[in-house]
């Protein structure tokens, strides 16, 4: 159901982990290269493709699609082509990826009557076209990473973890339409130019590093090389939320995974993250999740 491999190849080191969850393929994999080159990657099977660039900048250039995309880390998109073909051209040295393969059949049971983008989207693959779901790339949400990393992180095991995984590679599937809806209406993007996106994903980056000691708007406009203003609208355009609030999210995200994975007390933790006293993480983790940090901790 699982499996970790590690590969060279001649710029570098990937690192991957699969998981087969009935017919249904998810994978994660981490580059690290030496230098800037290309690789290309092929496939022969009848498979819808969810694609989440999580980390790192690349050109992304499609052959059934005769299209190319310049893609900063954090995007998604849905795809699907008879035969799959693609380059890849590094421009950072770290790449993270994340992607579901669904097979076509099942995600046309899924999807054939879900209305509006999704369904448009089914029928051209009926009709045995290749197709992109949108030619605007959605950005990682806090929603969609914090799926993502649940999957990853996963601590279940046998029938319980294949479950898990399905009901998670379908509520991803959901999130992206979502995404995907919302791209769609903004006709007018503030953030217009790649250079300024990348510089959206490394305030994002900025303070995922920073979470037990956030930088202030001022420190991160000046290290990215923002005016507040453009990072304030940019961020809130690009992930649907505002910085702090993005802060908010990722903090008790981490806290979540201490109270699963270490020996942590509640308190302990609400210190280390920042909280004023353990009262106000409670309150703050339970609104969040539905449920106590004590819950999370009898309840792994």
């Amino acid at each position: 159901m699982e499996q970790t491999q590690q590969q060279q190849f001649e710029n570098g080191t990937r690192t991957s982990t699969i998981w087969q969850c009935g017919s249904i393929v998810l994978g994660h994999a981490v580059s690290i290269c030496n230098g800037y080159s290309s690789f290309a990657g092929s496939s022969t099977n009848n498979v819808v493709r969810l694609h989440f660039g999580l980390r790192g900048d690349y050109k992304f250039l499609y052959k059934q699609l005769n299209a190319t995309y310049q893609l900063a880390g954090g995007h998604h998109n849905i795809m699907y082509s008879n035969g799959f073909d693609i380059v890849v051209e590094n421009k950072t040295l770290e790449l993270e990826t994340f992607g579901i393969q669904f097979p076509a059949d099942l995600f046309i049971q899924f999807t054939q009557n879900a209305g509006g983008m999704l369904q448009k989207f089914t029928e051209d693959i009926l009709a045995g076209k290749n197709v992109m779901l949108s030619n605007n790339w959605g950005a990682i949400t806090p929603a969609i990473q914090q799926v993502i990393q649940q999957i990853i992180h996963c601590k279940y095991m046998g029938e319980l973890k294949k479950l898990f995984l399905l009901s998670k590679s379908i509520e991803l599937l959901v999130l992206c339409a979502e995404s995907y809806k919302a791209a769609e209406e903004n006709t007018q993007p503030f953030i217009k130019n790649i250079t300024d996106k990348e510089k959206i994903i490394a305030v994002r980056d900025l303070v995922n590093e920073r979470l037990h000691c956030p930088p202030n708007l001022s420190e991160i406009a000046r290290t990215v090389g923002l005016n507040e203003y453009k990072l304030k609208r940019g961020f809130k355009e690009t992930f649907n939320t505002t910085v702090f609030g993005y802060l908010a999210q990722q903090r008790l995200q981490l806290a979540q995974q201490y109270l699963r994975d270490t020996q942590k007390t509640a308190a302990e933790i609400a210190a280390e993250l920042g909280y004023a006293t353990p009262q106000h993480f409670n309150n703050a983790f339970k609104k969040q999740f539905g449920v106590t940090p004590h819950s999370v901790r009898n309840n792994p």
